[in-house]
């Protein structure tokens, strides 16, 4: 049997990468049911969204004590959203903090390689919670479905 239908039996939900200039892995996500567009980081502690996209992701913002750091930065200001919902194809998230920050590093290390800017990065956080898998040779990252008790 195939890994995938494994997988799917084992309700996973599958989600097509598209590999970038950069060699990072892009996604589509919605976040609070708007689209945007986030790079997939393994060694991104938390998925983040830049911090002047709040309002287009309908964020409610608070400040955060906690300084960010990573490729090419350190010691960046951050400011966190609570209760937010994320949906990755038919993978959701419900009660999801994002981290928001500068991510002009980011996107300008994007655009000088002639990728796209990104919203944001899908991080360890998603990863560890959804109990990924990613399949480098299909460009192909599974999810398993959350169960939320209500």
């Amino acid at each position: 049997m195939e890994f995938n239908n494994i997988l799917l039996r084992k309700g996973y939900v599958k989600i097509k990468l598209k590999k970038i200039n950069t060699n990072h892995f892009e996604l589509k996500a919605k976040l609070n049911n708007v689209k945007g567009r986030f790079i997939l980081d393994t060694g991104a502690s938390n998925s983040c969204i830049d911090i002047n996209l709040a309002e287009k992701f309908k964020l409610e913002v608070k400040d955060s004590d906690t300084k960010a750091a990573g490729a090419g930065a350190i010691g960046m200001e951050t400011k966190i959203s609570s209760k937010n919902n994320i949906e990755i194809n038919q993978w959701k998230y419900q009660n999801f903090t994002v981290v928001l920050l500068d991510l002009t590093h980011v996107n300008t290390a994007l655009t000088e390689h002639h990728a796209e800017a990104v919203d944001g990065i899908i991080g360890a956080d998603i990863l560890e919670k959804g109990k990924a898998i990613i399949n480098y040779e299909k460009k192909s990252l599974y999810l398993k479905k959350l169960v939320f008790k209500f």
